[in-house]
């Protein structure tokens, strides 16, 4: 299965893009972040001709998540575990076969120690439960996503630059540890464990 993650910074600037991106990839699954549409707004017709089903939670200009599939979306769920729907329209999670699939867009937390900052932090704890409750029931799980952390020093271009700055904080790099912890694996760094790929930049 080829599954695949894009932060597209606004579906309907990039609809297009991404189409032909479809075409060319042949992807199984596409989990996208920073939709930035309203759910009535969404494409879906457009990714149905491409032969893909669609499940999406969005708001207008900002976040907005949604999962792409060759294959039948099975068991919606716009929201971490102990919520009803997530108001910042940050996740949404399907059943695709036996595979358990999340879209993430994790909150940025503006500045270390802001209240943004704490609620960046208690969110990363409620993703965990919220996964690790999955993995009761499914065998095999995955988190997709833009997680607005850098776990490491390669991560970054610059390290001394960034050491201690929001995104790569020792606070939301134990926010992100804690995720591996309970069975997760970095994909990037399971494939290319060098130094000098990244997967954000600014």
């Amino acid at each position: 299965m080829k599954i695949a993650s894009w932060n597209i910074n606004s579906l309907r600037k990039r609809q297009e893009r991404l189409l032909d991106w479809l075409a060319k990839e042949e992807p199984d699954v596409v989990c996208l972040q920073e939709t930035k549409c309203s759910d009535d707004q969404f494409p879906e017709l457009a990714l149905s001709a491409a032969g893909y089903r669609c499940i999406f939670h969005g708001q207008k200009s900002y976040n907005g998540v949604a999962i792409l599939s060759r294959d039948e979306l099975r068991e919606r769920q716009a929201a971490l575990c102990d919520e009803s729907e997530d108001p910042q329209a940050r996740v949404i999670a399907a059943t695709i076969n036996n595979l358990r699939v999340f879209s993430i867009y994790a909150p940025n937390g503006q500045a270390v120690g802001s209240p943004a900052f704490h609620y960046k932090l208690q969110w990363f704890v409620q993703l965990r439960d919220c996964v690790a409750e999955a993995q009761k029931s499914f065998p095999q799980v995955i988190v997709c996503g833009d997680f607005n952390v850098a776990p490491e020093d390669r991560d970054v271009h610059d390290p001394a630059l960034w050491r201690g700055a929001i995104m790569c904080s020792e606070e939301e790099r134990a926010a992100f540890r804690a995720l591996e912890q309970i069975g997760l694996r970095d994909t990037l760094r399971l494939h290319h464990a060098e130094g000098g790929l990244f997967s954000w930049w600014d």
